[in-house]
């Protein structure tokens, strides 16, 4: 007897959850997110203001985005991310709905509840 294979879900499931659900998709399993707590929102816009600031000053053409933003890691449909914080420096990356591939530089804030999910998971995708 064969054993029963996992759903394998796609961006079209990503943007049929309920509004106010945040999940990621990587290479097919839906990973639900928890809402991030006050200390996590603080310093990613902490961290955000410093990395567009510096891009200002320096007159750089790259552009930071925080979270929810949306990178699609492959050209198929079963990888969708939201790191905390993306910059891309790449503008034929950028469409209305987020980037396509990997940003030039993500930041995760790893919290207690994510920590497998951000140390092992997601930085496996980004470096294939």
């Amino acid at each position: 007897m064969a054993l029963p294979q996992p759903k394998l879900y796609t961006t079209e499931d990503i943007y049929a959850l309920p509004d106010g659900t945040r999940a990621e998709l990587i290479d097919g399993q839906l990973y639900y997110m928890a809402p991030p707590n006050r200390r996590h929102q603080k310093l990613a816009g902490m961290l955000y203001r410093k990395i567009a600031d510096y891009i200002d000053l320096n007159n750089g053409s790259c552009e930071p985005y925080i979270a929810p933003f949306a990178v699609f890691l492959n050209a198929d449909n079963r990888n969708y991310v939201e790191p905390d914080i993306s910059v891309i420096c790449d503008h034929n990356k950028l469409t209305d709905k987020g980037c396509n591939g990997a940003p030039d530089w993500i930041i995760e804030i790893v919290s207690p509840g994510s920590r497998r999910t951000d140390y092992f998971t997601k930085l496996f995708k980004y470096r294939t």
